[in-house]
């Protein structure tokens, strides 16, 4: 018996064994740090992203009964409508009568066709709605991610810093590993999103995460720009200055 292909779709509890050893990861580097506790409340998403993807791609039984109630009834009815307009039609009648009975007769099908059709949607679009504000959530945290990296520019390793000056007391090394951190968060994030588009093939939701994951890869694109200059300037011939030359106030400002 052939067996299902295990590299072909995404493993929810392999993306969260992913995130929860990148928490232990950020914690022996960064004990304590905003960055952590980010990545804490993506173990918190994911966990949800599991269970909400398995129940949106769960058949809601309820709701297709009344759904199949209601074709059932509106075939029903258009079939009785139907038998009450060609019934009602003789052979003596003029042709402007009946005439006039096909058109209502047509109007009445075309009517009760875009309601059964809207009923049998009910479910795709709450299914989609459901995704949706789920997907919201990975937006916002997202862009929690983006501003823990915002501040940690390589830049300002050798720059005088000034009393309102954000901490930046990360070795390039450190410096590194921190921006690393971060878009690993960043990647992630887009493969939780990516289970919604595994679970639903509807168009808005695949559009919606394709967003997500083009943001993610904007993001981390600017991270790794970051790291490459900072790996420059650690690798060039002037030594980077020290913490405490750095953090040196400035003797007449």
């Amino acid at each position: 018996m052939a067996t299902a292909p295990k590299y072909r779709t995404l493993d929810p509890s392999l993306v969260l064994a992913s995130i929860e050893q990148l928490v232990r990861r950020i914690d022996e580097r960064f004990p304590g740090t905003g960055l952590a506790n980010v990545c804490r409340d993506l173990v918190e998403l994911a966990k949800e992203t599991a269970v909400r993807a398995r129940d949106i791609n769960r058949p809601h039984l309820l709701l297709r009964f009344f759904i199949w109630l209601a074709i059932t009834a509106g075939l029903a009815l258009l079939v009785a409508v139907a038998r009450i307009i060609f019934s009602g039609t003789k052979a003596n009648d003029d042709l402007f009568g009946t005439l006039q009975g096909i058109d209502s007769g047509f109007n009445i099908v075309v009517l009760m066709g875009a309601s059964l059709f809207f009923v049998s949607s009910l479910e795709a679009r709450w299914k989609q709605r459901r995704a949706l504000n789920a997907l919201h959530e990975f937006r916002s945290i997202i862009h929690v991610i983006d501003m823990h990296q915002l501040t940690k520019d390589p830049s300002m390793l050798s720059a005088v810093h000034t009393s309102s000056s954000p901490d930046r007391s990360l070795s390039p090394f450190e410096l590194v590993r921190y921006l690393d951190y971060c878009s690993e968060m960043l990647s992630l994030t887009a493969k939780l999103a990516a289970l919604y588009a595994e679970q639903l093939s509807d168009p808005v939701v695949v559009d919606t995460v394709g967003d997500i994951e083009r943001l993610t890869s904007n993001l981390s694109g600017m991270i790794w720009q970051k790291i490459a200059i900072t790996q420059s300037l650690e690798s060039r011939d002037m030594p980077l200055p020290s913490m405490g030359q750095i953090y040196r106030s400035p003797g007449a400002e």
